[in-house]
């Protein structure tokens, strides 16, 4: 499956890890020590969120790209 999400990536100096962020989908997010560690994460959270999604009945909203503008 392509995932096609915006994901907003920054550091957590309280965490001290990078932390993934998933706007399109609420409550989505993950974090991992390493940026392409926290990337990899966050595709495997999203791949979880979508699978409870539809175990739910509920709407998985389609991929818009990117959504804020820097």
């Amino acid at each position: 499956m392509k995932l096609k999400y915006e994901l907003i990536i920054y550091w957590s100096e309280v965490d001290e890890a990078f932390i993934v962020e998933v706007p399109e989908l609420p409550g989505c997010a993950a974090d991992r020590e390493t940026y392409q560690e926290s990337v990899q994460n966050a595709e495997i959270v999203i791949q979880e969120w979508i699978a409870t999604a539809q175990a739910l009945g509920r709407a998985v909203p389609e991929p818009k790209g990117r959504l804020l503008f820097a």
